[in-house]
């Protein structure tokens, strides 16, 4: 397809030039408006108490003056717990990390992680909010969050985990960022087999920042439940809905990639509300991969998405959208 200047839908119409070119103008509008209240990467602090935005200064850490013993002891300053899968650290697990950080905490803890693949299903709770992942930078493949759960899968008493426990990393918390790291789901979506849906991170804490991250799954790979978030130069991958949820979130300069084998859809927004401010907003992202994918599935009756100055590869479904087999929900369109 080349590139979009704007294609943009909401439940489910595709809007023509002219409005969409209208609707635009208010969207930059509306995205400068949350990147302004959001603050990220507009701040830099020294602040002992770091509260209400997040800093570039919180997604780095330098690795050639981390002093251990400092780390655990030193609360006047941001803490770095620092995470090595083979020792000689704070921690040999990311979860035994999380776990060091106080309840209620109100200062901006960074937890370093080393190269590795982490075997572990991790949870940043809710009562532990300004918590940042920092990976080496410009290795996020090379540090890796890997589980393989499935939504058909059991728990120890024996009941079907379902969508949202499959996580291989849940974050709850608010004021949560990551930087340089791959969450990953490892199960492989059989096509046409229930029960496969399978989240490599489950994002329900409000304004949290990813940046250079890799998302990588089949069906359902990133539940982007609820909140304002923002996902800058991240890869993005899976094949049926697999960026999902009711979330207020912007995605910029990223790379959103199909592996859809034959048919497949990217966004499934989930408001089901005129009143929600609440929609997935694609910019300047690029869009590639394989199979015959949708844009979106209206998985609420008022689903939105929004695609602006995106690249497309061949392989969008001409239709661009569908209304999750309930036609009802195409009188919410916006007419062009």
């Amino acid at each position: 397809m080349g590139l979009s200047r704007f294609l943009v839908f909401r439940l489910p119409k595709v809007l023509t030039e002219s409005r969409v070119m209208d609707y635009g103008r208010s969207l930059v509008m509306v995205v400068v408006a949350f990147l302004c209240g959001f603050r990220v990467g507009f701040s830099m602090t020294n602040e002992a108490h770091v509260k209400n935005f997040i800093s570039w200064d919180d997604i780095k850490v330098d690795e050639h003056q981390i002093k251990l013993s400092d780390s655990r002891v030193n609360h006047n300053r941001s803490r770095v717990i620092v995470v090595n899968k083979n020792g000689e650290a704070d921690s040999v697990t990311i979860q035994g990390a999380i776990d060091m950080v106080p309840e209620n905490n109100t200062r901006r803890v960074k937890i370093y992680i080393l190269p590795g693949t982490y075997r572990e299903k991790v949870t940043v709770p809710k009562s532990k909010p300004y918590i940042s992942f920092v990976g080496n930078s410009g290795q996020m493949s090379n540090t890796i969050i890997s589980w393989g759960d499935k939504a058909s899968d059991k728990d120890s008493n024996g009941v079907f985990l379902g969508t949202y426990k499959s996580a291989s990393v849940t974050v709850e918390s608010d004021y949560f960022c990551a930087t340089d790291i791959t969450f990953e789901n490892t199960v492989i979506q059989t096509p046409g087999e229930p029960g496969m849906q399978a989240v490599a991170l489950r994002i329900s804490g409000d304004k949290a920042m990813f940046y250079k991250v890799k998302v990588i799954g089949t069906q359902d790979t990133l539940l982007d439940e609820s909140g304002s978030h923002y996902f800058y130069q991240c890869h993005i991958r899976g094949s049926v809905d697999f960026i999902f949820g009711n979330s207020r979130s912007l995605y910029q300069d990223c790379v959103i990639e199909s592996t859809a084998v034959r048919t497949g859809a990217i966004a499934a927004h989930h408001r089901d509300s005129p009143n929600d401010d609440t929609g997935f907003s694609f910019v300047n992202c690029k869009i590639n991969g394989t199979g015959r994918i949708y844009l979106g599935r209206a998985w609420g009756n008022y689903s939105r998405a929004i695609y602006s100055n995106c690249y497309f590869d061949n392989i969008i479904n001409p239709a661009g959208w569908t209304d999750w087999n309930d036609p009802s929900r195409d009188k919410y369109n916006l007419h062009s």
